[in-house]
């Protein structure tokens, strides 16, 4: 039987009040994890941001956004995970539509179409004289 593979983005917030180093070394456990049992795509360090609305009580957060591909079982466990860990203050896992490397390579391929230039045709001289 063939193995099915899907392409996932995950969000998580981590919690930045035990200092931005412990913040940190949760965001590469749970990388690591990824890691170990996905095909990694991208890792997005955002960093440390302003939270919309404060989350037990607390105005700051620390985030990281990963997308990869793997099993459907995996993102399960990714997310139990998350909830078993207190660092982490909020995380999603979404399926994606598209197929994750698409993405990653047609992003800089759009770029530098809308960074090309656009010929434009010479000024016409008036008769008006």
């Amino acid at each position: 039987m063939e193995k099915v593979i899907n392409s996932y983005e995950t969000l998580f917030i981590v919690d930045v009040e035990a200092g931005e180093e412990a913040a940190k070394a949760s965001v590469a456990k749970f990388t690591d994890i990824i890691a170990k049992n996905a095909e990694v795509v991208e890792v997005s360090d955002w960093g440390k941001r302003r939270l919309a609305y404060p989350i037990n009580d607390k105005p700051e957060g620390y985030y990281t956004v990963v997308t990869f591909k793997s099993e459907p079982e995996f993102p399960a466990e990714l997310e139990r995970l998350y909830n078993i860990d207190e660092t982490v203050m909020r995380s999603i896992v979404i399926r994606l539509e598209h197929e994750a490397v698409a993405k990653a390579v047609a992003a800089p391929a759009e770029e530098a179409a809308e960074e090309a230039p656009v010929a434009q045709e010479p000024a016409k001289e008036s008769d008006a004289e």
